[in-house]
């Protein structure tokens, strides 16, 4: 039996590991990866306490509008010799004096107090309006989180990818090479080449595992970066599924890109709303040092013998209205209503800058895409140039009508042909998301 649980326990223990090896051994597509990053980012939960916390704001100012109910209990002991100190006591007999020496007593006291704003010149209801403002506006900072984080997850991802297919074609380029060099050595000891010809193909061999140790590198580096973002251990086996994008953009126009990032961009919301919080704070600021009006009442009992807490003789109570209006605060409201107006401009002058930023941004974007479409274009049509050389040349390596030297040269080209048509992929695709991230859409699709 105790075998059993011993068993069971190890399961039980055993069984998240190995949940966890699974979810590392399933490749992850891109918007898997930027769903996981999303939930695990430090930086999305950071914004969304930040929207907990402004949310418990706007609890608090609310509270200024209701009723503030308080139960006061208390207990003294007193000796108070007022009436000694009173002016024409000496005047009294020596016998009233000795009897108004006082003593020490007891003094037992509870009460329900009860205060409730009447009239406030708007200040609670501004101060209210502002809360909800703020706490709209952290909305608008998770967007941009779970945005930028999206952006780098997709950065991560097709950096994975391009790592990975970068060594594939350097391995592929290394089989290349070594398959080369037995054939030289093949015809070196049919007589038909010479061992300068072996030679140079070995080197080429040699030559290339520095690059294939880099490639390999790189893959490691790339993977721990995207493991990093999911929330993962960074030596994790993380596998990826999914290939660049190389669909067409549509939509040229400048101004309708700008537009439409203009609607969707959430920093840019958040500005406005940054905006719109400093006119509630100047119309906040206005209303200081303005007649205000509160409710107060007080029932309880005071008694200076215990057993009287209960008696309603003792009873106390009061009801009042309290009115306050402030005549001079030093100026403290004018220096209020300054702040707030400079914070205004502020605000305003941080969205106009931001808007021509992101006008800017939309036109590099732009350029960009349209440049790494052009590469990616002309690495494709040089490729199969390449390509074609690579065979003509191995054709006429085998019949003695062309040197090692020749078939190094054009597996060369070759693999730079490859690696520019590779990395125009990626800088198409990336590029593609980082304009699609500046519009306020999904960086991917």
């Amino acid at each position: 039996m105790k075998r059993v649980v011993a068993l069971l326990c190890i399961s039980v223990l055993w069984a998240p590991g190995v949940r966890a090896a699974d979810e590392m051994e399933v490749p992850v597509t891109l918007p898997e990866a930027v769903s996981i990053a999303i939930k695990r980012h430090p930086d999305v939960g950071k914004a969304r306490a930040a929207a907990d916390a402004l949310k418990g704001k706007v609890r608090e100012v609310r509270a200024q509008a209701l009723p503030d109910v308080n139960i006061h209990g208390m207990f003294m002991r007193v000796r108070d010799p007022s009436l000694l100190n009173a002016s024409g006591i000496d005047k009294f007999p020596p016998e009233l004096q000795n009897a108004l020496v006082p003593t020490g007593v007891n003094l037992f006291d509870y009460r329900l107090t009860v205060k409730q704003p009447l009239y406030t010149a708007g200040r609670i209801g501004t101060a209210l309006k502002l809360a909800s403002v703020e706490a709209e506006g952290s909305l608008a900072e998770i967007d941009r989180a779970e945005q930028d984080i999206a952006l780098e997850v997709v950065k991560a991802f097709y950096g994975l990818l391009w790592a990975e297919k970068y060594l594939e074609q350097v391995e592929q380029t290394q089989r290349q090479r070594q398959a080369h060099a037995d054939m030289a050595r093949t015809r070196f000891q049919n007589g038909v080449a010479t061992e300068v010809d072996v030679l140079r193909l070995e080197v080429a061999v040699a030559n290339g595992l520095p690059e294939l140790a880099r490639a390999r590198n790189a893959v490691r580096q790339a993977r721990a970066l995207l493991n990093y973002y999911l929330g993962r251990p960074i030596e994790a086996p993380t596998r990826i599924s999914g290939e660049f994008q190389e669909k067409p953009w549509e939509e040229t126009d400048l101004d309708a890109l700008v537009s439409e990032a203009f609607r969707s961009r959430p920093e840019l919301n958040r500005l406005r709303i940054a905006e719109h919080s400093a006119g509630v704070q100047l119309n906040l600021a206005k209303s200081e040092s303005r007649m205000r009006a509160d409710f107060v009442a007080d029932y309880g009992v005071s008694s200076r013998l215990p057993s009287n807490l209960m008696n309603s003789k003792f009873l106390r109570w009061d009801v009042a209205v309290n009115f306050t209006l402030p005549v001079f605060d030093g100026f403290r409201r004018n220096g209020l209503v300054e702040q707030a107006v400079a914070a205004q401009r502020t605000a305003r002058l941080e969205r106009e800058k931001a808007e021509e930023q992101i006008r800017l941004t939309l036109q590099q974007r732009l350029d960009e895409l349209t440049a790494a479409a052009e590469t990616v274009a002309a690495a494709r049509a040089n490729l199969k140039q390449a390509q074609r050389v690579l065979e003509m040349t191995e054709a006429n390596y085998k019949y003695g009508a062309a040197t090692p030297l020749d078939i190094v040269d054009s597996q060369v080209a070759l693999s730079l042909a490859q690696t520019n048509l590779l990395r125009g992929l990626h800088d198409y695709t990336i590029a593609r998301a980082s304009l699609r991230w500046s519009m306020g859409q999904k960086p991917w699709e």
